[in-house]
C-alpha cells in the first residue's frame, strides 16, 4: 500500500504540471525548483514511512558480490531521497517517443514481479498488476499514439520503480533495471555540460539520447524496439545479480 501511495503521490506531481500546461496553454507547467521540492519531500516520507515499517535497513546491498555496505543512517536517507528522485525525472526524460517509456518499462515491471514471487511478497503482485496495466496501455500509446501518458503517467511509473527497488531494499539495482532511464539522463547532462563548456559545440545531434538516433535517420518503432530490448537484456542481468541473495 504504501508503495502504490508512494507512486500515486508522484502521479498526482505530473497531474498538477500537466493541468498547469493546458490550463494556461504552455509548455512549462511547475517550475522545476517547485517539482524538485515536491518530490523531494515525497521522497523524504516514503523512505521514512519504509524505515519504520522495517523495509528498510543501511546495509546497501551489493549486487553480483552479495554482500553489504554498511552506511549511517542519515547518510542513507540522503542517498535514498536523491535516488528516488532521480529516478523518477529520469523515467519523465525517457518519456519522448510513442511508447517508448511504457516498452521500457515492461521488462523492469515483470523483474519485480518474478522478485516478488520469489520472495512470497505482495509487492509482486503490485509489479504484476503495473505490467499488465502498461501491456494494456501500449495498446494505445504505441507508434502513431493515440493516447499520451504525460508527467502524469510518466512520474507515477518512475516513482513505482524507485518505490519498489528501495522496497526490496536493493537501490542499486536501479543502476542495472533502470539502465535504459541512465543513459537518457546522462546523455541530457552530458550534452548540456559539454555545451556550455565549449560553448556550443555538443556530443550529440540531439538529447535525449532517443532524440540522437532519431537524427541519426533510426524510426521510432526502431528505436522503441532497441531500448526495449537492452532494457530487458538489463533486467535478465539484473535477475543474475540478485541470485544469491534470493537463493534463484
Amino acid at each position: 500500500i504504501v508503495v502504490f501511495l508512494f507512486a500515486l503521490v508522484f502521479g498526482a506531481i505530473g497531474f498538477i504540471d500537466d493541468f498547469q500546461k493546458l490550463r494556461h496553454h504552455a509548455n512549462e507547467g511547475l517550475t522545476a525548483p517547485q517539482k524538485f521540492l515536491l518530490q523531494l519531500a515525497a521522497a523524504i516520507v516514503f523512505t521514512l514511512l519504509l524505515r519504520k515499517d522495517g523495509y528498510l535497513s543501511p546495509d546497501l546491498y551489493i549486487p553480483f558480490f552479495n554482500t553489504h555496505i554498511v552506511m549511517n543512517w542519515v547518510v542513507y536517507m540522503i542517498f535514498a531521497a536523491f535516488v528516488i528522485v532521480g529516478t523518477v525525472n529520469a523515467v519523465n526524460i525517457t518519456d519522448g517517443l510513442d511508447g517508448l517509456s511504457s516498452s521500457v518499462t515492461l521488462p523492469v515491471a515483470l523483474f519485480f514481479a518474478v522478485m516478488g514471487a520469489v520472495c512470497f511478497t505482495q509487492l509482486g503482485v503490485f509489479a504484476g498488476a503495473m505490467f499488465g496495466g502498461l501491456l494494456g496501455f501500449l495498446y494505445y500509446n504505441h507508434y502513431p499514439a493515440k493516447v499520451f501518458m504525460g508527467d502524469t503517467g510518466s512520474l507515477f511509473l518512475g516513482g513505482a520503480i524507485a518505490a519498489l527497488a528501495f522496497a526490496y531494499d536493493m537501490p542499486l539495482i536501479l543502476l542495472l533495471v533502470g539502465f535504459v532511464y541512465l543513459c537518457e539522463t546522462l546523455s541530457d547532462i552530458i550534452q548540456v555540460a559539454y555545451f556550455k563548456a565549449t560553448h556550443g559545440k555538443r556530443i550529440f545531434k540531439m538529447a535525449p539520447l532517443h532524440h540522437h538516433f532519431e537524427m541519426c535517420g533510426w524510426n521510432e518503432k526502431k528505436i522503441v524496439a532497441v531500448f526495449t530490448a537492452v532494457s530487458a537484456l538489463m533486467c535478465l542481468l539484473a535477475y543474475w545479480g540478485v541470485a544469491d541473495r534470493f537463493s534463484l
